[in-house]
């Protein structure tokens, strides 16, 4: 067989998806005749299609080396860099292939991409529009264009380009996705799970979208912890059943008051509610009684990030491993116990948890609700958010109730004294509600409308990025009569700015279906009593959780009309608001969602419930 003839049956072979049988016939050529550049290039097209990236590297090495000014090799190297998580060598790569052909229209796309993963937003906003500009309709380039600009803030744009993608491509699952995204943040909540089924209905693989569906689902009013618990099981029908072949027996010796080594796994180390939370859990862990490791799929570090690694005896950067990798990472230290902190929330690692590395497997902080998957085996919780009388059966996980509080805060920064109710300066009780958009319901807005027109001249602060969906409040407000110009919106906000704004607010309404939790202890931190209707979900009732571990169970509403009468008399009592805004830091500094020594204990005994839980198992 000549070189020619090889080459012509690897390149059938290779399109008929035989592909080992394509990269032994790319070599067999390759013998024949060592100088063809295009062999190579091909050959590292199949081992990249097979997963060996390092190889497919040494393949496109060798094709550089013969024609050094080939776009589409460097092009190819690039992809395979970026996969393997070398993302500067993917770039520099890239860089390359548009030096030797600039409108590779392509090659643009991916280095838009690889800016905007490292956080790069503007410039890759800036590469996507070009690409645009060379090819209109690549669905891929408009996707990751919605994706900066939403995580730029510019909203509106966002809408508007993948609403543009998924009419160029309707069958593009990831931008269904995208959209979902953007309408979530949007408050259309309906909207966005209409987003997410579609993408569900193009990629039944699709893990992301049909986790993000599950997650948008508690933003909903429409759904109970069962019509969630259902959806979770489907996703773990899907995704996580077809891995069970990978879970391997646990050789971890059963020893039930050992040392235990626990993990902890999320793309939240970093500023963010998850990372606030978890560092004063981390700063008091008891060495004695756990050794703690962090597997951490962030993709930019910041002084969050920083200071989580200073509390964890062993930092793993999983963010370019792949679960299989990940999971056998976590196999190989030997890991008694590993907690999830994500659940369905952007970044999670559920298919890690799915081929169960670690014998005991916990979920927390995310939110407190469920994954549905087989292998998930605890979730905490607390005695408010999951009261004794609660149907546990809308979890497919076995709840352990931490005895006190879910939440352990500490302040994300320096803040200032609170200051006396500005009602006393301003004449008006000022309502507010700094929570991200998504959880401003129509239900939520039906019942701060009624609050409006029972507290004369009162004014409403709400939480919302620049952008029409601000319209919604404005809508519900000319329903109920009352004038636009008593409400006020606050966009993204620093975190000097943002406490200042509380200097603005007498009273915080607690949104639902899915309440505040650290947004309210940061309310409260800065003297703002808040009023919360306890809901049918636990997410729905964190405002429990929090006011009763303050000892303001009487801030808690039971049904929509009390939540309204606590509001409207709590306005009418300055007397009360001064005592509050006055004493509420005091308040919380000595509750036990300040006493990070005593929550440590806590959680380190759930976990050595859980574990003991698997040391008695024969």
């Amino acid at each position: 067989m000549t070189a020619a003839e090889a080459f012509s049956l690897a390149v059938q072979l290779q399109q008929s998806g035989r592909l080992s049988e394509a990269v032994a016939a790319y070599r067999q050529a390759l013998s024949l005749k060592p100088d063809l550049a295009e062999a190579y290039n091909n050959l590292g097209g199949a081992l990249s299609d097979l997963g060996q990236f390092e190889e497919a590297l040494a393949a496109y090495h060798r094709a550089l080396t013969i024609q050094p000014e080939n776009a589409t090799v460097y092009y190819n190297a690039a992809v395979a860099l970026k996969t393997l998580g070398k993302r500067n060598e993917a770039e520099a790569a890239i860089r390359r292939a548009l030096a030797l052909k600039p409108d590779f229209a392509e090659a643009l796309v991916n280095l838009g991409a690889i800016l905007a993963e490292g956080g790069r937003l503007e410039e890759a906003v800036t590469v996507l529009k070009r690409a645009l500009v060379i090819r209109p309709d690549i669905a891929e380039a408009l996707n990751t264009l919605g994706k900066s600009l939403k995580d730029l803030g510019r909203i509106e744009e966002a809408l508007e380009v993948l609403q543009r993608a998924v009419a160029v491509a309707p069958d593009h699952a990831n931008a269904y996705n995208t959209l979902g995204n953007v309408l979530l943040v949007m408050g259309r909540v309906e909207e966005s799970l209409r987003a997410y089924r579609r993408a569900v209905e193009l990629d039944g693989q699709n893990a992301t979208a049909q986790s993000n569906l599950i997650f948008a689902m508690n933003f909903d009013p429409r759904f109970d912890g069962a019509a969630i618990l259902r959806e979770a099981r489907q996703w773990n029908e899907r995704q996580a059943k077809p891995l069970r072949h990978l879970i391997r027996p646990h050789d971890n010796t059963r020893e039930a008051n050992r040392r235990l080594r626990v993990g902890y796994m999320s793309a939240d180390f970093r500023e963010h509610v998850v990372g606030w939370n978890l560092l004063p859990l981390l700063r008091h862990h008891d060495p004695g009684q756990v050794e703690v490791f962090c597997y951490s799929s962030v993709i930019q570090a910041d002084a969050m990030t920083e200071q989580l690694r200073a509390h964890s005896r062993h930092w793993r950067d999983a963010s370019a491993l792949g679960d299989e990798p990940l999971a056998a990472v976590v196999r190989d230290d030997r890991i008694d116990v590993l907690i999830d902190l994500s659940l369905h929330s952007s970044g999670n690692r559920l298919r890690v948890f799915a081929m169960e590395p670690a014998p005991v497997q916990i979920t927390y902080l995310g939110y407190c609700g469920t994954s549905g998957i087989d292998a998930m085996h605890f979730r905490l919780s607390d005695p408010h958010l999951d009261p004794p009388q609660t149907d546990l059966s809308c979890y497919s996980e076995q709840t352990i109730r931490l005895p006190e509080t879910y939440w352990c805060y500490a302040p994300g920064g320096p803040a200032p004294e609170p200051s006396p109710p500005p009602v006393l300066g301003n004449g008006h009780i000022t309502f507010g509600c700094m929570n991200q958009f998504a959880k401003v319901s129509s239900a939520a807005l039906e019942l701060w409308c009624e609050i409006l027109k029972r507290v004369r001249h009162s004014r409403l602060l709400v939480h919302a990025l620049a952008g029409k969906h601000r319209g919604s409040v404005w809508e519900h407000l000319d329903r109920h009569g009352i004038a636009a110009d008593r409400v006020e919106f606050v966009g993204r906000q620093s975190w000097d700015r943002y406490t200042g704004t509380y200097h603005r607010i007498d009273v915080g309404l607690d949104p639902l279906p899915y309440n505040g939790g650290i947004t309210t202890c940061d309310t409260l931190w800065m003297g703002v009593p808040v009023v919360s209707l306890s809901g049918p979900t636990a997410v729905g009732r964190a405002g429990r959780s929090i006011l009763c571990n303050l000892g303001l169970s009487d801030l808690v509403a039971n049904d929509p009309d009390q939540y309204v009468r606590l509001a409207e008399n709590l306005a009418g009592d300055v007397p009360k608001l001064s005592e509050l805004r006055r004493t509420l830091r005091d308040r919380i500094k000595a509750s036990p969602l300040m006493d990070a020594p005593r929550f440590a204990r806590h959680v380190e005994a759930a976990y050595r419930q859980a574990w003991r839980l698997w040391c008695a198992e024969s």
